[in-house]
């Protein structure tokens, strides 16, 4: 496979297994141990990895949450405990999540160090959300955190690549959430509110902006070559049809 292949290929799968964490029950009970709302951990979870920023730079590197919503999260939050602090809470649930369903599953070790490695040679210009998770210690060390926290980290470089792309496109973040398979929903999921400008014309550049993101995401699977590339992609999909 050539690395915009693994990119495409295995793009979907990163994007739910690195956010799969986020809806255990224990990840939401953290939240509310750290006296902050659900929305309020999600935001700074992501976005605290930046440090004590604006709402206004998180909203920016965020991207395709709106504005309005990403500050309502962040200042909330902010009252109450440092983002920092949030994004390794975060970062620790992601791990834990990873130990308990990830480690048992057959070829985890192998996921893991090929992850690891995409990990390692992504290229982070332009991906400043990217590059601060890629920066944060890793809270533990086994093959299934590991596996969680790479895959975590993959998404936030799928998503920073994805944000470049949509912005070549001549497109804004909620046109690109509008033309996307949630469409409406995703818009308001993401703090959007109508009125919404028409879809229609904006299928095609989305579509485009999908392939400009796997060719910025390639150079991390390049480092991969072809045979370690397709297993990538195969523990992937057999390792999200492990979970259910």
């Amino acid at each position: 496979m050539t690395p915009e292949q693994v990119a495409a290929a295995s793009k979907p799968v990163v994007l739910d297994l690195g956010d799969a964490f986020s809806r255990s029950p224990t990840t939401l009970r953290r939240a509310r141990l750290l006296g902050i709302s659900g929305w309020a951990f999600y935001i700074s979870g992501r976005a605290g990895a930046l440090g004590d920023v604006r709402a206004e730079t998180a909203a920016a590197a965020l991207g395709f949450v709106a504005p309005d919503a990403v500050a309502d999260g962040w200042d909330a939050a902010a009252r109450t405990v440092r983002p920092i602090e949030v994004a390794a809470a975060s970062f620790a649930e992601c791990c834990q999540w990873g130990t308990r369903q990830l480690g048992p599953l057959p070829g985890t070790e192998r996921l893991s160090a090929l992850v690891e490695r995409a990990v390692g040679a992504a290229d982070a210009s332009g991906m400043p959300l990217f590059a601060a998770w890629r920066a944060m210690p890793l809270p533990e060390n086994t093959p299934g955190a590991r596996t969680a926290a790479g895959l975590r980290l993959l998404r936030e470089h799928f998503t920073g690549a994805y944000l470049l792309a949509v912005r070549a496109a001549g497109m804004t973040p909620l046109e690109a959430v509008l033309a996307g398979p949630e469409g409406e929903a995703g818009a308001v999921a993401c703090g959007w509110s109508p009125p919404y400008p028409p879809i229609g014309p904006l299928v095609r550049r989305r579509l485009w902006a999908e392939a400009v993101t796997n060719r910025l995401a390639a150079p991390a699977f390049a480092a991969l070559g072809p045979a370690d590339g397709a297993e990538l992609v195969e523990l992937l999909h057999r390792t999200r049809a492990a979970l259910g």
